[in-house]
């Protein structure tokens, strides 16, 4: 018997794939991702870029529409939705983050609502559960084709290149497609993948996140008709590998021997909108400021003569002094400062009028940043220490290890539902905060996920207000 290439199996592993194989473990994280990412997605509704993309898509028509989360007059063709929507889960890079890195739900869930809505086969709770768990696997086997995928990206984002991929699994699984049109669509997809990083700090880089959603869901649908691309896309080093200086692809196992990696493998769930690596140098500067207001019982900040950052290297993450929010999310000095400024970093620190503070920018004048031998750029092996000097001779200084959120720490499902009900409750009414909350709860048992646009529509009276006033 001839042994499956690696695209090969991949397109069976995708088709072959049902709900018996899903565990109790990986349907509860999976919840939880698709119940964050609605929420930073309907928080993102409200941002430029989202409406700059909103106003772009409304251009075109089709006959299948689609929901836009947070509009409750507004559908769109399900690729265009699938798009915005896409944007808007990144728009504050408020989303999760897997490991090796990327940002594994924003580029399947907006595709898969997107998609749902249009299909006459009406798909479960447990259809979309399925076909959302197959696109997180394939980004996450992927990822493991590389030892350079394990570090803070360099050269292209992510999600631009194994979200685009893990969208058209997942597309691909929902509309049923067969094991070469799997494949087919993968190869496609591939087509459609890479965004360089230069982009990042950016309103263009939420558009990674859309763009992967959409193109990924577009990949699929072309296979479906017939489309076809390189069989063995996946196999060879000018394929998928051109992403990767070290690229070295396995076979993804059948469906006998299968074990998801999210069972294995957590996500990152954000408790600020920025760049996971600012989680910790937050928490080691407001330990550091307990600490120095402990030690001379209040905390002046012209007293301060100096602040030491000691982080991992990466050029894209250390921005001195940021003239946007996008540069701000992106910014350990930002942050750092912020958080010793304020006593906490919101989604109200990114605000214009606060990055142009004269206190912030003169603190942000007094920040050092070192970044020592031992702490590699890598979110499962990076820390963060913040050392602050006062103008008297103290000192006072703080590490973070691991922040509350990630892996390691996982976010409680209290703390979670109220990420989700804060974000979500800007935009929706109280009735759609809590279908969302019991629907995404329940999602197992739902007959029909479609019902979830229903709810992303209920927007407040309060939101309406909002909307009238940017017009």
């Amino acid at each position: 018997m001839l042994r499956k290439g690696i695209t090969e199996s991949f397109g069976a592993a995708i088709h072959a794939l049902n709900a018996t194989h899903l565990t109790d473990g990986v349907i509860h994280r999976s919840k939880r991702m698709m119940l964050d990412t609605l929420g930073v997605g309907l928080l993102g509704s409200r941002t430029a870029v989202f409406n700059k993309a909103l106003m772009y898509s409304q251009m075109f028509v089709s006959e299948q529409r689609s929901s836009v989360w947070g509009r409750s007059e507004i559908t769109l063709p399900p690729h265009y939705a699938a798009f915005v929507n896409g944007i808007a889960v990144h728009s504050m890079d408020f989303d999760d983050t897997w490991h090796p890195a990327t940002h594994p739900s924003g580029a399947v869930l907006p595709a898969l609502l997107a998609l749902a809505e249009t299909l006459a086969s009406r798909p479960s709770g447990l259809d979309l559960l399925l076909a959302f768990n197959v696109g997180l696997e394939v980004q996450g086997r992927l990822m493991r084709f590389s030892r350079e995928a394990y570090n803070i990206p360099e050269r292209f984002h992510p999600p631009s290149v194994v979200g685009v991929m893990g969208s058209a699994a997942a597309s691909a699984k929902l509309l049923g497609l067969s094991p070469a049109q799997c494949s087919h669509a993968l190869a496609i997809a591939v087509s459609s993948a890479g965004a360089p990083l230069a982009n990042a700090a950016t309103q263009t880089k939420p558009l990674h996140i859309g763009n992967a959603a959409r193109r990924g869901l577009e990949a699929a649908q072309l296979a479906q008709i017939g489309l076809e691309g390189n069989p063995a896309i996946l196999d060879v080093a000018n394929g998928l590998g051109v992403y990767y200086g070290d690229y070295n692809p396995s076979p993804m196992a059948d469906s006998g021997a299968f074990r998801w990696i999210l069972e294995d493998q957590n996500v990152a769930v954000k408790r600020i909108p920025a760049h996971l690596a600012m989680h910790w140098v937050v928490d080691a500067a407001l330990a550091a400021r307990a600490k120095l207001r402990d030690t001379v019982g209040t905390f002046d900040l012209s007293q301060i003569r100096q602040v030491t950052l000691r982080v991992p290297p990466s050029k894209y993450i250390n921005c001195p002094l940021p003239a946007s929010e996008h540069q701000a999310r992106h910014s350990f000095q930002f942050n750092a400062c912020s958080a010793l400024l304020d006593g906490q970093v919101t989604v109200a620190s990114f605000d214009r009028a606060q990055i142009n503070r004269p206190a912030l920018r003169e603190l942000l004048s007094k920040v050092e940043v070192e970044t020592p031998e031992d702490n590699p750029p890598s979110f499962d092996k990076m820390y963060c220490e913040v050392e602050i000097g006062s103008a008297e001779g103290r000192s006072a200084a703080a590490r973070c290890d691991t922040f509350y959120g990630h892996w390691r720490k996982p976010l409680s499902q209290r703390d979670l539902v109220e990420k989700f009900s804060v974000n979500a409750s800007s935009v929706l009414c109280p009735e759609g905060v809590e279908g969302l909350i019991d629907v995404v709860g329940n999602m197992e048992k739902v007959s029909e996920c479609s019902v979830l646009g229903s709810f992303l529509r209920m927007t407040s009276n309060r939101e309406q207000l909002y909307r009238t006033r940017i017009m």
